[in-house]
């Protein structure tokens, strides 16, 4: 019976390894012309950035990009009118502060007040009081509609400032009026 020790593992194996070392061949490389790598670049469209058209406020009014796509802009009327003693807003009005409101709820930035005035008929008070209620109907319109109350002011000059001086029912009914001024 052959025994094989670890020691002649070992010699066998290291015999091996000398005599595959000894039949082995030496390759010579031949040198090869080193060529400058081509880097192709993908190519890569600019992306179309549409500029956006902003609000614009200037001299306290506002103006908006023109409806429909249109090139331009549009500027949003600021002035509403009032019957004799009322404080409804009139149904000709509500296109327009519709308009007011979408723009402020889309603008967190925008601040508006809006100025209530009376004619010269009443007393100080009541026509106080009477243009505060009508700036606070128009507030009222545009909160239903969407823009935040934080951003819109109220206030109320009555008849002191009156765009007619006149004493008669054209005067009067111009001076019965909510003024929406941007800030």
């Amino acid at each position: 019976m052959l025994r094989i020790t670890t020691r002649g593992v070992m010699a066998i194996s290291f015999a091996a390894f000398v005599l595959a070392g000894c039949a082995s061949k030496t390759e010579v490389e031949e040198p090869v012309a080193e060529v400058a790598p081509v880097v192709v670049a993908p190519v890569v469209e600019a992306p179309v950035v549409a500029e956006v058209k902003r609000p614009m406020v200037s001299g306290g009014k506002i103006s908006v990009p023109a409806a429909g796509g249109m090139d331009g802009m549009e500027q949003l009327q600021g002035l509403f009118y009032f019957d004799f003693d009322q404080t409804i807003v009139k149904r000709a009005g509500h296109m327009e502060l519709s308009k007011h409101a979408m723009v402020l709820k889309d603008d967190s930035t925008l601040r508006v007040r809006l100025e209530g005035h009376a004619d010269e008929r009443g007393t100080r008070e009541y026509n106080l009081a009477l243009g505060e209620r009508r700036a606070n109907a128009v507030r009222a319109y545009l909160v239903a509609e969407g823009a935040p109350r934080s951003q819109i002011e109220v206030i109320s000059y009555g008849e002191e400032k009156p765009v007619d001086g006149g004493h008669n029912e054209a005067a009067w009914a111009m001076n019965r009026r909510v003024e929406v001024v941007y800030r």
